[in-house]
């Protein structure tokens, strides 16, 4: 018997019996089968050096019977006899070079569903591509592979110092045991001694509390942070609570946006916001001695008219100057937490298409996904600060840079 060549093994259809194929789902499934069946056993003849009972000098082993091997593929699950040899000396590389594609694949569905494409454009799109629609429930499980990963990355060791820490959480609906419920979406940004911002941590909570922010500072801690010199959070009592028990060398920063909103409590609907814009502009000054005087001028000229908002303004706006005792040019970037509202914003925009998720961990891992893209954004642009004046202002040394 004579070994298979090209033609004998090509299979030749007419334009009828195509058509026909492209329309019966089973039709092409076998003629897959049969294919990569016939792949399999030329891939045995060239191990061996012969075909089936073929006599040559060439020989190099005997074949000894198949075993049974299922392949799933976009066109159905193919039921495969896989060839052996008494030798073991074949190998067949048609799984290996399938899966490759078949990740590939699956490395692009997870790729869209970071992005914030919907489950159902996702299925679309495969229909498109490969004729089989991947389900809500499998994009799902296709993305589980991301979560030792991401793991990973959210657990590193801090090896470095951060002298700015902005803390800051969001709020996501979850489904748990039928019930949607609001989980907290707890985030960390910090910024290194070379002045570059970094995701430390994304984790959530069933809601701000002291507890859960204690929690969420002590594994930064535990993980390495250190050498903090300021926080920026709003003034969440939980958060403002944790920070001064965990971080209690820090000096803690009110953010001023926040701070300008809470002062809408204490003025009447109807009244004229010129008063707020004018305490904005305290904000703007190069340091605190001068705002502070500005205060003074603007609490006289509106003590009479707004009683009720200069009495809450003059007991709580110090927590909001801390950012004076930076450099000037660290003033914008510190005194609110615009720059994690900023990737709030984009939680949000990507989120919006979930709206509801099945569970914590598709929460979770989503979120971090987005925090870790964004993190790499950050370290491969541009630096986000220059850190001498701050260095000068406490004479610390440099940091060593760590060799590439």
């Amino acid at each position: 018997m004579t070994r298979p060549t090209k033609d004998m093994t090509k299979t030749k259809l007419t334009r009828e019996q195509m058509l026909a194929l492209f329309q019966d789902d089973e039709a092409l499934r076998t003629l897959v089968q049969t294919t990569v069946q016939e792949v399999l056993e030329g891939e045995m003849d060239e191990a061996l050096g012969a075909g089936k009972s073929e006599r040559t000098g060439e020989r190099r082993g005997y074949r000894s019977g198949y075993y049974g091997r299922k392949l799933t593929t976009r066109v159905g699950t193919l039921e495969l006899r896989v060839p052996q040899d008494r030798g073991g000396l074949f190998r067949t590389e048609v799984f290996a070079r399938y899966q490759r594609s078949e990740k590939a694949l699956l490395l692009a569905l997870a790729e869209m569903y970071v992005q914030g494409v919907s489950t159902r454009k996702v299925r679309a799109v495969t229909e498109e591509l490969c004729g089989h629609g991947f389900s809500a429930s499998t994009v799902s499980a296709i993305t589980v592979q991301l979560d030792a990963e991401l793991e990973r990355f959210m657990t590193r060791p801090l090896n470095e110092e951060y002298a700015y820490l902005i803390l800051d959480a969001r709020y996501e609906r979850v489904r748990e045991a039928g019930v949607i419920r609001s989980r907290a979406v707890l985030v960390a940004i910090g910024i290194d001694w070379e002045g570059r911002r970094q995701v430390l941590a994304v984790a959530l909570a069933d809601r701000e509390s002291t507890t859960s922010w204690r929690d969420f500072l002590l594994g930064l801690k535990q993980r390495g942070l250190r050498g903090v010199h300021l926080v920026v959070t709003d003034d969440h009592p939980g958060l403002k609570q944790a920070v001064a028990e965990v971080l209690p060398t820090a000096l803690w920063q009110r953010c001023y946006v926040h701070f300008l909103r809470n002062a809408l409590d204490h003025l009447p609907r109807s009244a004229d916001r010129t008063c707020l814009q004018e305490l904005r502009w305290l904000y703007d000054r190069r340091d605190a001695a001068e705002a502070r005087r500005d205060l003074t001028v603007w609490l006289a000229r509106w003590q009479d008219k707004h009683r009720k908002l200069c009495e809450w303004v003059e007991a709580n706006i110090e927590e909001t100057f801390a950012y004076y005792r930076l450099p000037l040019v660290h003033h914008k970037h510190l005194k609110s937490t615009n720059l994690l509202e900023r990737l709030n914003q984009e939680f949000k925009r990507r989120t919006h298409i979930v709206r509801i998720f099945t569970d914590e961990p598709s929460c979770l891992r989503l979120i971090r996904a987005i925090a870790v893209e964004t993190h790499e954004e950050w370290i491969d642009g541009n630096r986000y600060l220059n850190m001498e004046p701050l260095r000068e202002l406490l004479k610390k040394p440099a940091p060593e840079r760590k060799a590439a």
